[in-house]
C-alpha cells in the first residue's frame, strides 16, 4: 500500500451540491449521505447492505465495514461531529470517501500508523483502516479532512499454477 497525503482546497460538507438524480446501480454510486453522532449504526448497516448487493462478501466485507465505521466514528469524535460519506463501485473495487469540516489532522499523525500499544486507549481506527483496505488516502487541511478507502470486490485469482 502506498501512503498518499495531500492538502488542498475543497468545499466543506454541507456546501456541496445535493445530487440532482437518485442513486442508481448504473452510476456505480451506492450511497451519498451526511451523518452525525446518532447515525453511526445506521451508516454501518447501510454500507453493509449496499456492499453485499455490489458483490463484496466474507471477511473482506466485514473488514471494509469496520474500516468505514472507524473513520466515521473518528469524524464524530474528533472532527466536529458531522460528515459526509460517499460509497461507490468502480473498476472492480468498492470505494468510500468520508469528509468532515474539522480543523484537519495534525502533521504528527499523518505518517503511516504504527501498531498501537496493547493498553493504549484509542489510536486504532486509522491503523485498522490501513490493515483492512487495499488503499487508504488522506487529504487534510484547515477546512477539513477526506479519508478515502478502497477494497477490491473480488480477490485476484492466481493463474500461475493452472
Amino acid at each position: 500500500m502506498e501512503d498518499t497525503v495531500k492538502q488542498g482546497v475543497r468545499p466543506a460538507p454541507g456546501t456541496e451540491a445535493v445530487l440532482a438524480e437518485p442513486l442508481s446501480r448504473d452510476s456505480g454510486r451506492l450511497a451519498d449521505r451526511r451523518f452525525g453522532r446518532d447515525d453511526i449504526a445506521q451508516v454501518r448497516h447501510e454500507v453493509s447492505a449496499r456492499l453485499r448487493e455490489a458483490g463484496l462478501g466474507g471477511d473482506r466485507l466485514h473488514g471494509f465495514i469496520l474500516a468505514v465505521n472507524e473513520v466515521v466514528t473518528n469524524v464524530v469524535l474528533h472532527a466536529g461531529g458531522t460528515g459526509r460519506l460517499l460509497l461507490w463501485v468502480s473498476g472492480g473495487s468498492a470505494w468510500c470517501s468520508v469528509t468532515d469540516s474539522g480543523p484537519g489532522i495534525p502533521a504528527r499523525f499523518l505518517a503511516s500508523p504504527e501498531v498501537p500499544e496493547a493498553f493504549e486507549v484509542g489510536g486504532r481506527g486509522i491503523w485498522l483502516a490501513y490493515q483492512l483496505c487495499d488503499e487508504v488516502t488522506v487529504a487534510t487541511g484547515p477546512i477539513g479532512t477526506t479519508i478515502g478507502l478502497r477494497i477490491l470486490i473480488a480477490t485476484p485469482v492466481d493463474t500461475s499454477s493452472q
